[in-house]
């Protein structure tokens, strides 16, 4: 229970349909002294919205701390992806490596039989393989499949979506019909640990202190060269974590006129930012690691839609497993902005095949 009103909704609706539901609240950073600068969500004031919401519809309340685990599993590992020049995607290892595991191990020790969430994606079974099949949310606006996409069959099993078969809407509907102190909050839209949206800023004063980054003399090893695709030197950077493929404000160049310029790729050994025109960003082709196969690893090329993006529509494509958690992706039809460090989610109409994270 993040005190959202999606979350909070879920458990509503369990306790109405008769289970016995224990909410639980995950403590992300040390409150002890009032901070509330830390992100838009899982602050104190939130804490205590779920508390009234579990109050409200009289099921107990605990908050647990997962102060070491999110900053090992999904902070750190967000600094890191993007001083190694990827753009990382905190929701999915947040999901999967805390959410899903050690929220699940926690769920034991209450003796509950499934974790539930206020995600907008549903679990259904199928009954020819026994496997459990991730399906997209009904409501396709608020559809959140994609960041579960490392889920394994275990913790898919033990997973429950309440809200995933309904809409935004009924959603809040019914949070106001059960007269729920959190029916008007509004949502995040922002990473949750990240002040005022500005992850730049967060991740210099995270970098700040480590060895890999520290000054010599007057330049610190996080400059760089912002350069064509020609090698060409066009202007200077103040870290490559500061950029993303696709990237087109910001960068600092004087105009061209006519061809404005794209973030095409980053090269941290060279810590060189490489831009060029829209045109290039184009790929038909990616390869991912990590991949988590949900039906299974196929034996050979299997047609999927591919997304690339949360915010993106899904693109037809051909799918081949590479073994080791590894596969290719071929798209039909030239793809903008393919970038490191992103999921790759394949979905066959609306259940997920699989997905990993783009090499």
């Amino acid at each position: 229970m993040s005190g959202g009103v999606d979350s909070s909704v879920a458990a509503a609706l369990l306790a109405e349909q008769g289970h016995d539901v224990i909410g639980l609240s995950m403590q992300l950073y040390d409150q002890t002294e009032g901070q509330t600068s830390f992100g838009s969500c899982c602050s104190i004031d939130d804490l205590y919205d779920a508390r009234r919401v579990a109050a409200a519809i009289n099921i107990p309340h605990y908050i647990v701390n997962f102060e070491r685990h999110f900053d090992e599993q999904v902070v750190s590992n967000f600094v890191q992806e993007y001083a190694a020049g990827r753009t990382p995607l905190p929701c999915a290892h947040c999901n999967s490596d805390v959410k899903f595991a050690t929220l699940a191990d926690r769920a034991r020790g209450f003796g509950a039989d499934a974790v539930a969430t206020g995600h907008y994606a549903r679990v259904e079974r199928d009954e020819a393989t026994g496997r459990v099949l991730l399906k997209r949310g009904v409501d396709a606006h608020k559809d959140q499949s994609y960041f579960l996409f490392s889920l394994s069959q275990d913790q898919l099993a033990r997973a429950l979506f309440p809200v995933g078969n309904r809409p935004k809407d009924a959603v809040r509907e019914y949070a106001r019909a059960r007269r729920l102190p959190v029916a008007e909050k509004p949502d995040s839209q922002e990473i949750c640990f990240i002040p005022d949206n500005d992850y730049r800023s967060f991740v210099d004063a995270r970098l700040k202190g480590s060895r890999s980054f520290k000054t010599e003399g007057s330049r610190s090893f996080r400059t760089g060269a912002i350069v064509d695709e020609q090698g060409r030197v066009l202007g200077g950077h103040e870290g490559i974590h500061r950029f993303t493929v696709g990237q087109r404000k910001g960068l600092g160049l004087a105009s061209h006129p006519g061809t404005p310029m794209y973030v095409l790729a980053l090269r941290p050994a060279d810590q060189q930012v490489v831009v060029g025109p829209k045109s290039s960003l184009e790929r038909t082709t990616l390869t991912a690691s990590g991949v988590n196969w949900m039906l299974g690893e196929p034996d050979g090329p299997i047609r999927v839609a591919a997304q690339i993006r949360h915010r993106h529509q899904a693109a037809p494509a051909t799918a081949r497993a590479l073994g080791d958690g590894h596969a290719e992706i071929v798209f039909d039809a030239p793809q903008i902005a393919v970038t490191p460090g992103q999921a790759v989610v394949l979905y066959d109409e609306d259940t997920v095949v699989g997905g990993g994270w783009i090499d």
